[in-house]
């Protein structure tokens, strides 16, 4: 058996619409609605969720084995793709739906929809589609890692760029900040993996406690802050449905454009499923904390079309991903072409021997 094939897959009761992960947002919502975060219990927990998505990506870097990511490079084809996805194809529709506001969206609402495409990609909910689909697992691995720290600069530089005095505190302090956050405790892990891989890999648990915990303390204190500055008075339930219109059509057109995009490029079938779901997907822990630096009091807004965009992505890829893994596996190309020559060598024989 594939020691890929012992990663853990993500699976939802048939009775349940949503993943019960979103229910814990809400209700982090919910809580920082009714009692947000003030004065020094704001500090407290901003100083807690820097702590927790600093040791987060400190725990990514331990989990992430070198020799995984140097093998990975050999597929840059692949990771280029999945790049060029990412920070590329989703920016363009992103600032293609400027055209919206106002009539679909507000613009602070839009503001956060453009931040949600210069996000990079997930890495957990990537692997573990991935394997369900039956795909290129190692590929995913690499995929989202490489995406993850390729985001923690370019995101933040793309933001700059592209949103402006909008977005609130884009400045080289933001970029240090996000750096200082998430890629120095990156590194670190990979500089300490030799003592201590073994140990995170051995109780992945205490990463997923950690990544989950990390992202709601992130979220109760972005919506407090926001709850604190009365910013919730720009959304309208008829706004919140245009968002979800509009964030529907963009997933639905990613996961067209990366799949359909993959074969046009003669990707294999497993290649395909890897860059479609790794390509078509934002990740929240990445996006929460960098969201939080660059757009202060304004975070609540410019994080609620990722949380939406999440959920959405979680639940369609979960459909996706059951359905291709009852795809039928595909031959090596060699393999089909030398069964062919071998058919015709036959068909060849038999006419001579008539």
């Amino acid at each position: 058996m594939s020691k890929w094939s012992t990663v853990k897959r993500l699976r939802w009761p048939n009775w349940m619409p949503i993943d019960p992960y979103i229910l814990l947002l809400l209700g982090t919502v919910g809580l920082a609605a009714l009692l947000p975060a003030r004065g020094t219990g704001a500090d407290l927990a901003s100083g807690a969720s820097t702590a927790a998505i600093a040791f987060l990506f400190f725990l990514y870097g331990a989990r992430l084995s070198t020799r995984e990511a140097l093998d990975g490079l050999k597929h840059w084809r692949l990771h280029v793709t999945v790049l060029a996805c990412t920070f590329v194809v989703f920016p363009v529709l992103g600032l293609a739906a400027r055209g919206l506001v106002p009539v679909f969206l507000t613009d602070p609402l839009y503001q956060g929809l453009l931040f949600l495409t210069l996000v990079p990609s997930t890495i957990q909910s990537s692997i573990a589609f991935t394997s369900i689909a039956r795909g290129n697992v190692p590929a995913a691995i690499c995929a989202g890692s490489f995406s993850s720290l390729v985001g923690i600069v370019v995101t933040p530089l793309l933001a700059a760029t592209l949103l402006g005095s909008g977005g609130g505190g884009f400045s080289a302090g933001s970029v240090v900040r996000i750096v200082l956050q998430l890629l120095v405790p990156f590194v670190a892990g990979q500089l300490l993996r030799r003592w201590i891989g073994g140990f995170v890999s051995r109780h992945r648990k205490v990463l997923g406690l950690v990544d989950r915990g990390s992202i709601l303390l992130v979220v109760y204190t972005a919506f407090s802050e926001g709850m604190v500055q009365g910013v919730w008075h720009q959304v309208s339930p008829a706004r919140l449905g245009g968002l979800l219109a509009v964030e529907a059509v963009l997933l639905a057109v990613m996961l067209l454009l990366t799949w359909y995009g993959a074969k046009a490029l003669r990707f294999g079938r497993e290649d395909r499923i890897a860059i479609q779901f790794a390509g078509s997907k934002k990740s929240l822990a990445a996006g929460l904390p960098m969201a939080s630096v660059l757009f202060g009091a304004q975070a609540s807004l410019a994080v609620l079309p990722l949380m939406l965009f999440h959920q959405t992505q979680l639940m369609v890829c979960a459909v996706i991903a059951k359905r291709r893994s009852h795809d039928p596996v595909e031959e090596p190309e060699a393999t089909v072409q030398d069964r062919a020559g071998h058919s015709r060598t036959e068909a060849g024989t038999g006419t001579r021997s008539g």
